[in-house]
């Protein structure tokens, strides 16, 4: 099964997130966090959930260090909800799918 959640970096979080105008979940993530690994499940399966109402990211923390002290991450998992390129929603540390949908639900009223 391919990846649903994209990989992006410092260089292509602009033209992915910022200008896109449908709504982006952003999972700010490093290889080395477990619990980074157990959400990563969660979003795969939300990601394909959301196909084509929701686009899924993550941005590894230490690849790309610019967009991650940008937004002020200091503690992985952490999730930006973006609607318009504006942060409509946050989420620090390991989300249930139960609560990712409710997260998810509230994304799309903005659109």
């Amino acid at each position: 099964m391919a990846d649903r959640v994209k990989k992006i970096t410092d260089e292509t979080f602009g033209t992915k997130v910022i200008g896109s105008r449908s709504p982006a979940v952003v999972d700010f993530w490093a290889t080395w966090c477990e619990p980074c690994r157990k959400l990563d499940e969660v979003l795969e399966q939300m990601a394909s959930e959301y196909d084509g109402r929701v686009s899924f990211f993550k941005v590894d923390v230490n690849e790309s260090n610019a967009t991650a002290s940008k937004y002020a991450v200091r503690s992985i998992p952490m999730l930006l909800f973006f609607n318009g390129g504006e942060i409509v929603d946050q989420a620090i540390g390991s989300l249930s799918k139960e609560m990712l949908e409710e997260k998810l639900q509230k994304l799309l009223q903005y659109v």
